[in-house]
């Protein structure tokens, strides 16, 4: 399975007038995400599913990447939103779908946990290393069998800057 975990677009500074998972993208956000998804599309990607966290920002950073015609299926996932974690991901969600080695599955969600996330499938924890600005994407590879925990390979690693 190819495992594409991409950040949320350039979102609204934090304000103490507006929670945290209600901040909207800019209107620079949503260009500049508008432009990666066509370039993806351009790639030929296609995801079998896209799952986003539930805050509005990746909301609407998923509902761009469907309007592109990266896929025609959208699903929030609780899991993707601040503090996710991965192994629960991995257990109630992805184990209990069954997907076939040839899926591809898009995440949209947040920093730091999907770097985080990344390298706790990379190299079975989380070391700070990796950075993934918005609306940048991290492409990894999962096992066919078994947890992929630690066994994963990264194939990916683009900034936005290079999809515009």
């Amino acid at each position: 399975m190819e495992l594409y975990l991409i950040r949320h677009g350039i979102a609204e500074e934090r304000r103490p007038d507006i929670k945290d998972e209600e901040r909207s993208l800019t209107k620079e956000g949503r260009q500049k995400t508008e432009k990666v998804a066509q370039r993806l599309k351009k790639l030929g990607l296609n995801f079998d599913l896209i799952a986003t966290s539930p805050l509005v920002r990746a909301r609407q950073t998923a509902e761009i990447l469907i309007a592109a015609g990266l896929s025609s299926k959208l699903e929030e996932c609780t899991y993707l939103a601040p503090d996710g974690r991965i192994d629960s991901w991995v257990v109630d969600w992805l184990e209990a779908r069954n997907y076939s080695p040839q899926t591809q599955l898009a995440l949209v969600g947040h920093e730091p946990d999907l770097s985080a996330w990344a390298e706790i499938l990379l190299w079975g924890q989380a070391k700070a290393t990796l950075v993934l600005k918005k609306a940048g994407m991290i492409g990894v590879k999962l096992p066919e069998k078994g947890s992929p925990l630690g066994r994963s390979q990264m194939y990916w690693l683009t900034p936005p800057k290079y999809l515009l």
